[in-house]
């Protein structure tokens, strides 16, 4: 008998790791994503009970996927019974999609397979399936980050800046939406991964970002989901090496990534971008991105991806943190607010602003951005803030600010950084 503590820091584990696999194996069984997460969600709670019992499988994901699909096919089946026994009240499928993959039936295989060659890797072709076009983006983005990502209803309603309760209302808006439309679980055929990739570009992005800083947790990173969202960003652009705003996205994540192992000290306390040991950033991701990126700028019009890889590219090439090219960056931030104007690249415009231009000019950028109210949930305006009220010698109201952007912070690692800053301006 396998100790609890180990079980349960296995099912943990596993869930990290393998629930977008399980997920996307068992919906393709199920055909319904609601009833698919339903069944991944059981099968997890029986590993905690039967790895106990029988010890940790050595390939837990195969344990969960067969438990899980053993639990859809045992719905599907009870629903045909109850549908065989009342024919009369019970109206008959309206549609039946002709490349719905039915492993239970086995119909259909050979041409499922065929699409399936073109996105071979299985989570890619989750994120295209749930990034369907007739939800919203907000809902597939939120969907995709829930169910493929396995990221919290929380922590997805941090990343895309809403609450809570509307983070919730949307992603079950959308599953209802789904059935009600009776849009099925299926491969989109090579025509249509063009007008799903934009919401694809938007769902590999906002994973990085979780994992490069967890929106929740006791650990700056969530290294799990930035692995994950650098493999997605590689399986994507071999699979759309044309597509100049996959390779900007690939690049964007390569040139961040870069700096993973000098974003904390030894004790894990947060380290500013200007306490970072240059000499230990991975040169080899940062000689990768730049060649897509070269390349990308060379090849015409630069997209929102590609300019943000150019601007933290910049920051990267730069010896020191006081020799960054800071007017170039804000030239460059100019052209991506006009290719893509969002309240977050208007704030985080306001810090080489403020390199190049002085604090009091990005103070006055930051408090118009924060009547605008677009970012009242989001913790980096207050933070931006209080470095610049302090800065200029506001200590009273950078503390203020230190404070409102504390009670937003969820990430442990960025509330101790908060709070040693709020320290220091009360102590100066």
């Amino acid at each position: 008998m396998t100790a609890a503590a180990d079980v349960g820091g296995a099912v943990a584990d596993a869930h990290r790791r393998e629930w977008a696999v399980v997920l996307a194996a068992t919906v393709r069984v199920a055909r319904d994503l609601d009833l698919a997460e339903e069944c991944v969600q059981e099968a997890y709670a029986a590993a905690l009970s039967a790895w106990e019992r029988e010890g940790v499988p050595d390939n837990p994901a195969a344990w969960l996927t067969t438990a899980a699909k053993r639990r859809a096919m045992d719905v599907i089946r009870r629903e045909q019974t109850f549908r065989s026994k009342l024919p009369l009240l019970v109206e008959p499928e309206e549609t039946v999609d002709e490349l719905a993959l039915d492993e239970v039936g086995g119909q259909k295989e050979e041409q499922v397979a065929n699409l399936e060659s073109v996105v071979p890797d299985e989570r890619l072709r989750l994120v295209f399936t749930c990034c369907h076009p007739a939800l919203a983006q907000e809902a597939q983005l939120a969907l995709t980050l829930r169910l493929v990502c396995g990221l919290s209803t929380p922590d997805v309603a941090r990343a895309l800046l809403v609450s809570e309760q509307t983070m919730a209302a949307r992603i079950t808006r959308a599953k209802k939406k789904i059935s009600a439309a009776r849009i099925p679980y299926r491969v989109p055929r090579p025509a249509e991964l063009p007008y799903r990739l934009t919401a694809v570009l938007g769902v590999i992005h906002l994973l990085f970002t979780a994992g490069h800083t967890a929106p929740s947790g006791s650990a700056l990173m969530r290294t799990d989901l930035a692995d994950r969202a650098l493999h997605l960003a590689r399986v994507l652009r071999d699979l759309m090496p044309d597509e100049p705003e996959v390779r900007g996205l690939l690049a964007l994540i390569l040139v961040t990534d870069a700096r993973r192992g000098t974003r904390t000290g030894a004790d894990g306390r947060l380290l500013r971008l200007e306490e970072q040991d240059r000499a230990v950033w991975d040169r080899a991701a940062l000689a990768e991105a730049h060649e897509l990126i070269v390349a990308g700028l060379r090849g015409g019009r630069a997209g929102r991806y590609l300019l943000q890889a150019a601007i933290a590219s910049l920051y990267a090439e730069a010896s020191t943190y006081e020799e960054t090219d800071w007017p170039q960056i804000v030239a460059l931030y100019d052209r991506l607010l006009s290719l893509w104007p969002s309240p977050v690249v208007a704030l985080n415009r306001t810090v080489p602003v403020s390199m190049a231009h002085g604090p009091a000019v990005a103070l006055a950028q930051v408090e118009a951005l924060e009547q605008d109210g677009r970012l009242s949930r989001y913790q980096y305006l207050p933070a931006i803030k209080a470095d610049l009220l302090w800065r200029l010698g506001r200590t009273d109201e950078a503390a203020a600010a230190y404070r409102q952007a504390l009670e937003l912070t969820s990430n442990e690692a960025e509330h101790a950084f908060l709070t040693a800053r709020l320290r220091m301006s009360i102590g100066s």
